[in-house]
């Protein structure tokens, strides 16, 4: 376990390799779980922001669920998430002519029409963060999904790309420069030494 100030980083996210492989998982983390992404009480904000401006970008589906259901709505389990068709795709996500599934947040943000780029629980993914039931600490753990995270394991073990290399942009963006470098260095010092036994 890596420690940095009051979160806690399980040794996976310095150990394991990844590189999303978006050609063969094909978004699938999009519609394949138990609710819809986590959103921060920050983010309901930015979504509410957001919407009339990514709304053309949505499926028809994903519209009807948004106007029907609401923006955003609350789990027992998640918090707010965000709203999903039929309980699998999120409504702000629809799939291309290849049948991978883009977000509308992301395209809007890449085309500098918003300037927040999507959920970070979803720019985050695989890696997962929860609060200790125990303690103000907050948990960053490696959850790859056993199947539609398969690819994504080989092709970071092909490339050699730790997790948290991969990660980099949502790391800082979630909690800093300066975390990101202190968690680069431990890692970096426990990878290398993990490699060498």
């Amino acid at each position: 376990m890596i420690v940095i100030d009051n979160i806690l980083v399980s040794d996976e996210i310095a150990e394991a390799e990844f590189v999303c492989n978006i050609s063969k998982c094909k978004g699938g983390c999009c519609e394949d779980g138990d609710a819809g992404a986590p959103l921060s009480d920050a983010e309901l904000d930015e979504v509410k922001k957001a919407y009339e401006i990514v709304k053309s970008r949505m499926s028809n589906d994903g519209v009807k669920e948004v106007e029907k259901n609401g923006l955003y709505r609350y789990d027992r389990e998640f918090g707010w998430v965000t709203p999903t068709v039929d309980d699998k795709i999120c409504a702000y996500g629809y799939k291309d002519n290849q049948g991978v599934i883009k977000c509308v947040f992301e395209e809007a943000y890449n085309e500098k029409q918003i300037h927040w780029k999507k959920p970070i629980s979803c720019h985050l993914y695989p890696i997962k963060k929860s609060k200790s039931k125990y303690s103000n600490n907050e948990m960053l753990n490696y959850e790859p999904r056993t199947d539609l995270c398969s690819s994504g394991c080989s092709f970071g073990k092909e490339l050699k790309v730790p997790v948290y290399k991969f990660l980099k942009e949502p790391i800082i963006r979630a909690y800093g420069e300066d975390f990101y470098e202190v968690l680069s260095q431990i890692a970096e010092s426990y990878y290398n030494e993990n490699k060498k036994k």
